[in-house]
């Protein structure tokens, strides 16, 4: 007797390959695809799929899901849109391995991205971290050593290069997080303490963790050269001296015409045998924290440092009119999306604009105001994003799916919420950028083979059973920039593990979601 029969869909196997009519069987957590009959098979459940596409369960190449896993383990905004694998660590800004002291820094430092910890969860390694998640989420996940944590553990805060001994820690403590299971290295190269680094300490690291099979993830260092093509080709300048995979996160720029030049640049360093990826979301904009603003060397010493430092009157005419955006753009775009206290809840869903005319501030003053007030908990959303590049980049071969959800605040980017079915919906079924197939591939088996994850990403006998089931007539987006936590239509059933996590569209509490580990 099988745990679960699906029978009678429309198989999009991940590989690309044209779909096919079939059935697929569940027996624990491994599946069996049937092509013929399946009168013969008994079944406690059988879900009838003849309106539906089968898949394999979507792969979040790029999430901040690091601690709102371990506070909301139903994990909806999610899993309902079919993602059964989340990669965390991203962008260098994550917790392990620290010590007690750092992780409460860094905890504090990311808390308008990734939330707060659970009161009295707390741990150390790489391995710690990773058990937290061990059948107690609805989803699985996959962590990436973060260069902030072990940067700062090596050498704290300090905006310097780092002498042999802290290079020396820093290898380490990366070659001891893929031991412990993680993937790979990542960075955050606009982000303090990573933009402190140069190329030679990052090329380090990922040397150390060639003979592990790490692969750098990188968000790039957009200050750099011509803050256009230049951020990226230090990443694949990385890829190059160290031997590794190096995969660009959130590939994008909102400038008109960039799109065919990113993709001239990875094609570029794909004929030069560097084996770069990217993931990207459909959306046309940014999210991130609020001191991201501030510039790096406000940011040398740590938090407190930085907390000390806004607070004059000296500090804040010498930042001046820095805190513009890049490019022209202008600070009427960035919406802010979450604050920690109820004192400036009103602002959410506000522009930085609006809070500084409305304060009678200078820009800078009420930045740093509404900072201190919450103890640098704020994010926001930049709207400056480019569609007519999204399109063009989202067709590379390269190119895989990546949300980049920030799951705090009000207001979040719609793509927290609507990043896979938008590209079903919009890219797919509307304008047909995509077919269903490629789509289906860029969220699956791409990622999983990334990743090196050779028992998930495809509907082959004998995986494991991460499935989605979707209407590819119905499937949809709904979440919008002016409301967007709204959970998506079409998208009824999701299999973790074997197990029904969404069923008929209703979260059913099951929580079979693991760790996944690279060794």
């Amino acid at each position: 007797m099988s745990d679960l029969l699906i029978r009678n869909g429309r198989i999009v196997d991940g590989t690309g390959e044209k779909s096919f009519q079939g059935s697929l069987k569940i027996d624990g957590d491994t599946i069996t695809i049937i092509t013929g009959d399946t009168s013969s098979v008994q079944a406690n459940r059988v879900i009838e799929a003849d309106d539906y596409v089968v898949c394999p369960g979507f792969i979040d190449m790029h999430s901040h899901s690091d601690l709102m896993l371990l506070n909301d383990p139903f994990h909806e905004p999610k899993v309902r849109q079919g993602v059964t694998t989340e990669a965390l660590g991203m962008d260098g800004l994550s917790y392990a391995p620290s010590s007690t002291v750092n992780l409460e820094l860094l905890l504090g430092y990311l808390s308008a991205i990734n939330g707060t910890a659970p009161e009295g969860v707390r741990w150390s390694s790489v391995n710690d971290f990773l058990q937290l998640f061990d059948n107690k989420s609805s989803c699985n996940v996959v962590y990436f050593v973060p260069h902030a944590a072990i940067r700062v553990e090596a050498m704290g805060w300090d905006a310097r290069p780092p002498n042999a001994s802290e290079q020396m820690k820093m290898e380490e403590l990366a070659i001891q997080g893929m031991r412990d299971g993680a993937f790979g290295f990542s960075t955050g190269l606009t982000y303090a303490p990573g933009a402190y680094s140069d190329t030679d300490e990052l090329v380090g690291i990922c040397r150390a963790i060639r003979d592990v099979g790490g692969i750098y993830v990188s968000h790039a260092r957009y200050s750099l050269g011509d803050r256009l093509l230049d951020p990226f080709r230090e990443v694949l300048t990385i890829g190059r001296q160290s031997g590794i995979p190096v995969h660009i996160s959130h590939y994008h720029n909102p400038v008109d015409g960039m799109g065919q030049k990113m993709v001239a640049l990875v094609n570029e360093g794909r004929n030069a045998d560097i084996d770069v990826t990217f993931d990207q979301y459909p959306y046309p904009a940014a999210s991130t924290v609020l001191h991201s603003l501030l510039p790096i060397w406000v940011h040398d010493g740590g938090p407190t440092e930085l907390m000390s430092r806004i607070k004059q009157r000296s500090v804040r005419d010498e930042i001046g009119d820095s805190v513009d955006p890049q490019w022209g753009m202008t600070l009427d775009h960035y919406i802010i999306s979450n604050v920690k206290t109820d004192a400036n809840k009103e602002w959410e869903g506000r522009s930085l604009t609006d809070l500084a005319t409305a304060r009678g501030q200078r820009m800078i003053d009420a930045i740093c105001e509404i900072l201190i007030q919450e103890d640098l908990e704020v994010a926001f959303v930049a709207r400056t994003g480019n569609n007519e590049n999204i399109r063009t980049i989202v067709k590379h071969d390269a190119q895989m799916v990546g949300s980049d959800g920030i799951m705090t605040g009000d207001y979040p980017n719609p793509r927290t919420y609507g990043t896979f079915p938008f590209i079903l919906d919009t890219l797919v079924r509307e304008e047909g950028i995509l077919s269903l197939e490629e789509a289906v591939r860029k969220m699956t088996f791409m990622p999983a083979q990334r990743l090196g994850l050779t028992d998930r990403g495809v509907l082959r006998d004998g995986m494991k059973a991460d499935v989605v089931m979707f209407n590819p007539d119905t499937v949809a987006a709904p979440a919008t920039f002016e409301d967007p936590k709204q959970f998506p239509s079409g998208i009824d059933y999701v299999i973790v593990n074997g197990q029904l996590v969404v069923d008929s569209g209703t979260h059913t509490g099951a929580l079979p979601g693991r760790s996944l580990k690279s060794q």
